[in-house]
């Protein structure tokens, strides 16, 4: 099992992504890609994925380097932040790399943005790879390029766009998240279809249980065909001046609730919320009937991921959704939907109307 599939900048061939199973075949993509020859390689990774893989990935990579190091950072989103990324740099430092020599992001969306990050300032930019192991990455994080790290708990408030040489998954590390952490992924698989393609959408509803039982073939499918999406926008709009904005259905009250929950709850829990909010957003302002309202809401519960939570506080979301970085003049910009698979931009969403879809979101015990 190996598909590949190629993203293009200014309409250039930018960086492939490989979809495979195994670690095997990156030693051969990065030879087949430059001269590594006398080159290094830091590996960055996390306390939770560097047991499990890094030394695999180190002597997957070790004949093509000179060098080949593990440099490993402490896992959780609330050490994605500048001191964190101040230690790579030392690391790098220290062992003499310079701006030929190769960064590799192993593990989910934290590694992966810090890394990116990382590599987009080191010595003014050097290049890395992105080796995403968590769905979160696979389909969202790893793919088009933005970098960053969080900001006195503002989510990527500080970041750079660096395009990776390569992004490669290998599926198989699916297999070894636990629920919370697979299912919290599967929010921004639901998200690209709701946003651009209801056929998807449909597809995820009748591949439920395969989905729930990380079948390997439909999780190629679906990865693949989320990667499908989310590249075509990215292509259209690298540094998002405007459709690439509407990968942040969800984003805006997601990312609040995350901060307020002191990120007891996980990025994808969130986006799940923020879905739900949005939806109901659009609902309310006549875009789409009560009926595909509830639909959607509903649909995120199989999949094990929230559509209510216990005592939000309405005002404190609201006052941390003014400092998403997102804000355009003073004014939040909501991604809505018209339909499922057709998302827009709205700049006119009123603090009462986002007061009410916070309430609708507070936990109702209906009896």
């Amino acid at each position: 099992m190996a598909e590949r599939m190629t993203v293009s900048y200014q309409k250039k061939p930018c960086y492939d992504i490989l979809f495979t199973r195994g670690f095997s075949e990156l030693k051969d993509e990065l030879a087949a890609g430059g001269n590594w020859a006398g080159r290094k390689v830091c590996i960055v990774t996390d306390s939770n994925v560097g047991p499990l893989y890094a030394q695999e990935v180190q002597k997957t990579l070790a004949p093509v380097f000179s060098a080949c190091e593990i440099y490993e950072i402490p896992a959780g989103e609330e050490n994605k932040t500048l001191d964190q990324v101040r230690g790579i740099y030392a690391f790098l430092i220290e062992h003499r790399f310079d701006r030929q020599d190769l960064l590799a992001a192993l593990g989910g969306g934290v590694v992966g943005d810090m890394t990116g990050f990382a590599a987009a300032t080191y010595l003014r930019g050097v290049d890395f790879i992105q080796i995403p192991t968590t769905l979160l990455s696979q389909v969202d994080s790893s793919i088009g390029g933005k970098t960053g790290v969080d900001f006195d708990s503002y989510k990527n408030m500080v970041g750079a766009f660096h395009m990776p040489r390569l992004v490669y998954m290998n599926l198989d590390t699916l297999q070894t998240l636990d629920a919370r952490q697979y299912f919290s992924g599967f929010a921004e698989v639901m998200k690209q279809g709701l946003i651009r393609d209801s056929r998807f959408y449909q597809w995820l509803l009748a591949n439920l249980y395969e989905i729930c039982d990380r079948d390997p073939e439909t999780l190629l499918s679906m990865v693949a065909k989320s990667c499908e999406i989310k590249r075509g926008i990215v292509e259209r709009d690298p540094k998002e001046q405007g459709e690439r904005a509407l990968l942040n259905f969800g984003h805006t009250i997601g990312h609040a609730i995350e901060k307020a929950s002191g990120f007891s709850l996980l990025h994808g829990e969130c986006v799940a919320l923020g879905c739900v909010a949005a939806a109901f957003l659009s609902y309310k302002r006549g875009r789409i009937p009560m009926e595909e309202y509830y639909e959607i809401r509903d649909m995120f519960v199989p999949f094990h991921l929230p559509i209510s939570a216990d005592n939000l506080d309405a005002e404190q979301i609201l006052a941390l959704t003014k400092s998403d970085k997102k804000m355009r003049a003073g004014q939040i910009r909501f991604v809505l939907l018209d339909k499922v698979g057709k998302a827009v931009l709205e700049d006119t969403v009123s603090d009462e109307e986002i007061l009410a879809a916070i309430e609708e979101l507070n936990f109702k015990d209906e009896g």
